[in-house]
């Protein structure tokens, strides 16, 4: 769709900002074993951050600090998510092929329900009381009912599909990675009912919605773009670093941050109004997702640092660094 937005008004850089001028910085690392990492969110109850892990489901305490490696075993987990008012959590894995629902309080896997060939972001909805596993390999959305705990039903959708968010009123937005767009969908429906165009947006990964119904998309190729939800128009174009893999919102606080594994970056967005870029807090190299603490906007971001990549294949991580980087002001 053609925006209405004159062009010169579509480009809203980050400010080149000093991180003491943002008035924050990495203030705390927190020690975790060695592993891979993916998504990471808050609980329902917003007292635990899940960290998807290679090997399971790890979870920090917010008040206290206290990191359990290993609340849920499982292997090549993505998404992890818990449902408000229930003990019910639920944990994407690409080795299952699907979701396991645990006990949230005691890690304990009480459903191991098929969904697709890669299952990758996890959400849930509450309009419709719905958990929502995004495939990457074209296997659409599958949609799960937490109280039969059950596969209730799928979404066909064309591509690859990466992060997702929700408007509490019904409607799920994924981007989909090779198509560079964003799918509305509509969860009771179980149906795609449009699909928004990320011009010049490659392989988006992170997704927000913003209270004021805007979408920020995080692109491979060092932009996030930002579209009304609603209309589907682009309002801005955010430089960002590379190797973008989430888009952190803090809606208590207008802000939204991309963090970039490629430059080590974590671009500070205002959210306050359209999107705009504000700034960029140095952070660490590899550190590409991330979640915010809502009762403080601290934001958690796993890493590792890496050992210079030999010839043919990919980096690898130190043994022993491992951690989760807390950036506060």
């Amino acid at each position: 769709m053609r925006s209405l937005i004159p062009a010169a008004l579509l480009l809203l850089t980050a400010a080149p900002v000093l991180a003491a001028s943002l008035g924050m910085s990495v203030t705390k690392r927190v020690a975790a074993p060695d592993g891979g990492w993916d998504y990471v969110n808050v609980s329902a109850d917003g007292k635990t951050m899940l960290v998807a892990r290679s090997d399971g489901v790890m979870t920090i305490d917010l008040a206290t600090g206290a990191v359990n490696p290993h609340l849920v075993a499982a292997q090549r987990t993505h998404g992890a998510v818990t449902v408000p008012g229930t003990s019910i959590g639920m944990v994407t894995s690409t080795t299952s092929g699907g979701a396991l629902l645990f006990d949230a309080g005691t890690g304990a896997v009480v459903a191991d329900i098929k969904t697709g060939t890669k299952p990758d972001a996890a959400a849930y909805d509450p309009a419709t009381g719905m958990l929502l596993v995004m495939d990457n390999a074209g296997g659409g959305v599958a949609v799960i009912d937490p109280k039969t705990k059950a596969l209730v039903g799928k979404v066909a959708v064309a591509g690859a599909l990466e992060s997702a968010a929700v408007d509490a009123k019904g409607m799920l937005y994924v981007n989909i990675e090779d198509k560079g767009a964003v799918a509305v969908i509509d969860v009771a429906r179980r149906a795609v009912v449009r699909t928004i165009d990320l011009t010049g947006c490659e392989e988006p990964g992170g997704l927000a919605l913003t209270k004021q119904g805007y979408l920020i998309s995080a692109c491979a190729n060092g932009h996030a773009k930002v579209v009304d939800a609603k209309s589907g128009r682009l309002l801005a174009d955010i430089a960002i670093g590379s190797r973008p893999d989430a888009v952190i919102y803090d809606g208590p606080r207008d802000r939204a941050y991309v963090p970039t594994g490629g430059d080590g970056g974590l671009t500070v967005i205002d959210t306050a109004g359209v999107p705009r870029g504000i700034g960029v807090v140095s952070t660490q190299k590899g550190s590409r997702t991330g979640a915010a603490d809502p009762a403080t906007g601290d934001i958690y971001l796993p890493g590792a640092r890496f050992a210079p990549a030999e010839a043919g294949q990919r980096p690898k991580a130190i043994p022993g660094s491992f951690e989760v980087l807390v950036v506060s002001k």
